[in-house]
């Protein structure tokens, strides 16, 4: 016999037959329970021998309603996820950290569209859900391929190595950014260049180059756009190989396209990036290096890239 609750109907049963007399074995048999939870049901609800099915039923409402658990919702929680997601955090990045494992990323989605998060809206969430696509640009024919490529820069055992790139303006306007990501620490910067040509290309990579210790440079992966003409200068004065991936095949250098979305973000397609001043670069730049990364076991690329120079002095 399966176990379940006593509907309306079947109090208003147990009334009547009460009423008549039956004893509880009697009036479980013509309800099919067992006399037991009828004798439990009596005994809690009965005044001077009288069961009323409707207070009954009301106290099972009642009871039912206090013994539901209330959910992890709590002021204090709600404040504190709502802060990361306003500083660009995705709520499985908040559910592995701050909130220690309390939340699933789910319930966070759950709380941001049912509007539980301090009115924040899915408008907070980093993706748009709009599409990249390729569009037809001039490649440089020469250079070290991809494919000659060590191993050990596929598979980021080793720091040092990094994919460039540029986050252009719109056609018209003259301001782009000369983009660096480290492969192993995904750590991510982005150098403002007046212009998309090889001169202010090689000038950005050596302005980033001398900021950082020696050994912080080993190879280079980037696309065959013209910018990188400069690879042989590069080569020659720094000392460092730069290794050029396959027309249209943005996969090869996965991370900095993957860094440059990020970057998108702040600084949507449409935007004069000549505009761009310092202090927001940088603070897109702190934004997107300080969240914790799944592929980095929930470290941030600045702890990790950090953790790397350290070993460098």
């Amino acid at each position: 016999m399966s176990h379940h609750h006593f509907t309306p109907i079947e109090r208003g049963k147990l009334e009547e037959l009460s009423k008549l007399g039956h004893s509880t074995r009697k009036i479980a048999t013509r309800l099919g329970c067992h006399h037991s939870s009828v004798a439990r049901e009596l005994k809690r609800t009965c005044e001077l021998n009288s069961y009323k099915a409707e207070e009954a039923q009301q106290d099972y409402q009642r009871k039912r309603g206090n013994s539901k658990p209330h959910g992890k919702w709590s002021e204090d929680l709600c404040a504190v996820v709502a802060e990361k997601l306003e500083a660009t955090w995705s709520p499985e990045q908040i559910s592995h950290t701050v909130t220690a494992g309390k939340l699933s990323f789910k319930t966070i989605y759950n709380w941001l569209y049912a509007g539980r998060l301090n009115g924040l809206t899915a408008k907070v969430l980093r993706r748009k859900g709009k599409k990249r696509t390729c569009k037809n640009l001039a490649h440089y024919a020469r250079g070290t391929p991809i494919r000659k490529r060590p191993k050990e820069v596929y598979t980021r055992e080793t720091f040092g190595h990094w994919e460039l790139d540029t986050v252009v303006s719109p056609r018209g306007l003259g301001g782009c950014f000369a983009t660096f990501a480290e492969r192993k620490t995904r750590f991510y910067a982005a150098i403002p260049m007046p212009n998309r040509t090889a001169d202010s290309m090689e000038s950005a990579f050596k302005s980033l180059y001398n900021q950082l210790p020696k050994g912080t440079f080993k190879t280079a992966t980037s696309d065959r756009g013209g910018e990188f003409a400069c690879y042989d200068a590069i080569q020659n004065d720094l000392g460092l190989t730069i290794y050029f991936a396959d027309p249209y095949c943005p996969h090869q250098r996965g991370t900095n396209e993957y860094s440059n979305g990020l970057l998108r973000e702040f600084f949507p397609k449409g935007a004069d990036l000549g505009a761009v001043s310092s202090l927001d670069l940088t603070s897109a730049l702190f934004l997107i290096n300080n969240r914790p990364r799944k592929c980095l076991n929930w470290f941030s690329p600045s702890q990790l890239f950090l953790l790397h120079l350290s070993h460098l002095a």
